[in-house]
């Protein structure tokens, strides 16, 4: 299935490239399996994301991706380029950026300086302050609390922060880990909308999300995980129809 959605979605893109590639995947913690032969998919432009239960593997899939977890079988492909045993801060280098669950603030610094760590691998002055006015223009409240330390503010406004500080490295390809993870349903409508914008703007995103009815919303395909497997995947809008996806991860018994 994964073959036919994948030839779908590059014969519907008048063959847009192939961003990331990952092809099965084998991913352990010590002698634990937490990957057991992933492969997806991400190309230009895209929104995808990776729903599915709590331990099924979906953030140790982004682990893999940016070297915090080198697989021990399998191959990870960036822009054609073999990544599998890179470094985490040569990832980021060259176009990998993430936003990570929990958000992984500064709590001390300010929301400036936050922000100011995501460029620290930069050099160009006026790039970074081009990428500054497009976070704040993104996310006013940021700029508004510029001098605030992070600590202090909100959960919604936290992971702004932390959204934001991944888009000042200037990524050819995001990475979201859990950005909706508890935060009320107003800020939660807000951080999707941004994901909406970040894509609209040019940024491919790769989206793993428990709340797997806005995912699927926002995504353009999706893939379903289960205990370290790709157990299904299609376009978003057919995933939110399928009557298993919409009764395990939908909360919908009719």
């Amino acid at each position: 299935m994964t073959e036919t959605v994948a030839e779908r979605t590059q014969s519907g893109s008048g063959e847009r490239k192939k961003i990331l590639e990952l092809e099965d995947v084998h991913t352990y913690y010590g002698s634990i399996q937490a990957l057991k032969g992933v492969s997806l998919e991400v190309y230009e432009g895209e929104v995808v994301t990776l729903i599915g239960a709590n331990g099924a593997g979906k953030s140790t899939t982004l682990r893999s991706i940016n070297g915090l977890n080198h697989p021990r079988e399998g191959r990870i492909r960036f822009q054609g380029r073999d990544i599998t045993q890179e470094a985490p801060h040569d990832v980021v280098k060259m176009g990998i950026s993430q936003s990570p669950e929990g958000r992984r603030l500064f709590p001390r610094m300010s929301v400036m300086e936050n922000l100011e760590m995501g460029a620290f691998q930069r050099d160009d002055r006026a790039g970074i302050k081009e990428s500054l006015d497009r976070v704040f223009e993104l996310f006013p409240r940021l700029q508004e609390r510029r001098n605030q330390r992070a600590g202090t503010m909100s959960g919604g406004e936290q992971q702004m922060c932390a959204m934001g500080r991944a888009l000042m490295a200037q990524p050819k390809l995001l990475l979201l880990d859990e950005p909706s993870m508890g935060l009320a349903p107003i800020f939660v409508e807000r951080i999707f909308e941004i994901v909406r914008e970040i894509n609209k703007q040019g940024t491919p995103i790769l989206l793993v999300e428990q709340n797997a009815l806005m995912a699927l919303d926002v995504a353009s395909r999706g893939y379903v995980m289960e205990t370290g497997v790709i157990a299904l995947a299609d376009e978003a809008s057919a995933l939110a129809k399928n009557e298993q996806v919409r009764k395990t991860y939908l909360g919908v018994t009719d």
